[in-house]
């Protein structure tokens, strides 16, 4: 990451330097999560869709340990090893939105919710900003080569209320906290950053 671009990273002390996490990163372009995996101060294992691990890249992915998801129904192979993940103490890093957008933390899904309530793991909330701002010159699908992508790292914090409940209604309303805590996050970021 940093031979193509200039990533600025912030806050990154802020992960925990053991034990299992969860980083909630924004998802406006495809090299957020490639972006957070290279300056990330801990190995990450991010859960990615399935459409994605095709040829030698699917190879390469598995082999530094990212986690193949199908996102059409519940893939309970994905869930299992993301839950693995977190069980070693490792990091496991999620796209709350569930596909790339506005990189706004809009529309979160339950996923991010269930892992964090399940493993008790904390979040820390991730902001990448810059890398869809405009097209590369040479390779539109990429930010211009050289240019600045700001990495922004947030306070880690629990997802669930201290009761331990799994319930549909606990899971709704972690994400609720999770929602305006990465919100918050997110506009933090912009300030510090002024994107």
């Amino acid at each position: 990451m940093y031979g193509l671009w200039k990533p600025r990273v912030l806050g990154a002390w802020r992960l925990p330097a053991t034990g299992p996490a969860i980083l909630a990163v924004n998802h406006s372009h495809n090299v957020d999560g490639p972006m957070v995996m290279g300056v990330a101060p801990r190995p990450t294992h991010f859960l990615i869709k399935k459409e994605a691990f095709v040829g030698p890249l699917g190879s390469f992915l598995t082999g530094i340990g990212q986690l193949k998801v199908d996102r059409t129904s519940a893939d309970r192979a994905a869930i299992s090893e993301a839950l693995g993940v977190l069980d070693n103490g490792g990091v496991l890093g999620i796209f709350p939105e569930g596909t790339r957008g506005e990189g706004d933390f809009a529309s979160l899904r339950a996923g991010l919710a269930y892992f964090a309530v399940r493993s008790g793991a904390p979040i820390v909330p991730v902001a990448v900003l810059g890398s869809s701002d405009r097209p590369g010159r040479l390779i539109k699908a990429l930010p211009p080569l050289r240019s600045r992508v700001d990495v922004v790292f947030g306070d880690p914090f629990e997802a669930g209320d201290g009761s331990g409940r799994r319930t549909r209604k606990a899971l709704d309303e972690a994400t609720e906290r999770i929602q305006k805590q990465l919100t918050r996050h997110l506009e933090n970021a912009r300030r510090l950053t002024g994107r």
